[in-house]
């Protein structure tokens, strides 16, 4: 029940919104004339159809949202907002923000170029033509100069990864990827907007937002010069790690470590793979074998990239082995939902209520394990 102030005051704001937005031109939204709405219209005939680089790509939803319009003449620039899904992967819209051109003739307004809005990361086809290549569960978008043998490699090791990734985290996810792989180093960095040297070494990384859903599905982007001088457990162990990310992506926020989200990709991706600790983590092995045992857990900046290469090395080395001491000790359904809790709430509260235990003693059971399995 509304009592008698309260109506009133609901019934006050109700007539000051609704004069507030008709009266005083205040609220006033100016309407496009003639010419923008051509140009407008023009946009709206023209993305009807995605461009040729796109031929071989499944596409639905293909649409610009235009939304600012400069005329000059015969001449014209649009802001837009592009929305599409990828058919059978994407479960919201993904987007890139777009600047057009236009040019006025006898016939009306024509589009005469495309490419992403300042500040916005380009798209793989505006590379270059995109090649397709599918397989259960995979979908490889390749640049141009890619081989279709080598896109055939990598959409198998992705595949293989996506039922290893749901014994390893039993809960819901799309189990579908997406991978790109542009046409080398440089190419990547610009994909990802940052300079080269950030992904120098690193074979592939995973971009997606953390904590949403329903969201477009994430991107798998291959450096291929990287990947291709792997053996076939690494190129197995970087497609199993990154796919894991896919799956944990809606459970992972910004209160989740680095040391977990790593270490849990990482121990995914090696649960099958039969290493032994001191195969698998040769970086730490010769800093604790050196006196050098780590005093923490990896902190968040440890897995920055473009960093020390070693460093960084021991810090995923030491969070897969936080992981899998984890996984031994307390069993694999409960690192599974430490890495829920860990999303939700903060990590003390997250290790007591499923390990029943707190970060010191965790620190220090992980430092043993280090001492014994790295001799």
């Amino acid at each position: 029940m509304v009592r008698g102030p309260v109506r009133a005051l609901l019934l006050l704001l109700a007539v000051l919104l609704a004069w507030g937005s008709a009266g005083c031109g205040g609220g006033a939204v100016a309407r496009p004339d003639g010419a923008e709405r051509a140009v407008r219209a023009a946009v709206s005939a023209w993305s009807a159809k995605p461009p040729a680089a796109l031929a071989a790509v499944p596409l639905e939803g293909w649409t610009y949202e235009v939304t600012s319009v400069r005329r000059d003449g015969a001449r014209a620039s649009a802001r837009a907002e592009l929305r599409y899904r990828l058919t059978g992967y994407d479960a919201a819209p993904a987007g890139s923000a777009r600047a057009l051109t236009l040019s006025e003739d006898g016939a009306g307004w024509h589009v005469t170029g495309d490419r992403p809005a300042p500040g916005a990361l380009p798209q793989l086809w505006d590379q270059s033509p995109v090649s397709v290549v599918r397989a259960e569960h995979v979908l490889v978008l390749g640049a141009a100069g890619r081989t279709r043998e080598s896109l055939e490699e990598i959409a198998v090791v992705a595949g293989r990864a996506v039922p290893e990734v749901g014994a390893a985290w039993p809960r819901p996810w799309a189990g579908r990827l997406v991978v790109l792989v542009p046409a080398d180093l440089d190419a990547m960095a610009a994909l990802l907007g940052r300079p080269a040297d950030s992904y120098r070494g690193l074979a592939a990384v995973t971009t997606g937002l953390v904590g949403v859903s329903p969201a477009p599905a994430d991107r798998i982007v291959v450096n291929p010069q990287a990947y291709e001088g792997l053996s076939e457990l690494g190129r197995q162990v970087v497609l199993t790690h990154e796919s894991t990310h896919v799956a944990t992506r809606s459970a992972t926020t910004a209160s989740t470590p680095l040391w977990l989200s790593e270490g849990f990709a990482d121990w995914a991706a090696y649960r099958s793979a039969g290493r032994t600790p001191a195969e698998a983590a040769p970086a730490l092995r010769r800093a604790v074998n050196r006196g050098e045992l780590p005093s923490a857990l990896p902190p968040n900046e440890a897995f920055t990239f473009g960093g020390d290469a070693q460093a960084m090395a021991r810090a995923y080395e030491g969070a897969w082995l936080a992981c899998r001491l984890i996984a031994d000790r307390w069993g694999e359904a409960a690192l599974v939902r430490l890495y829920a809790e860990a999303g939700r709430n903060p990590l003390p509260t997250a290790l007591r209520s499923t390990l029943d235990t707190d970060l010191p003693n965790l620190t220090q059971t992980w430092q043993s394990a280090l001492r014994e399995e790295l001799r």
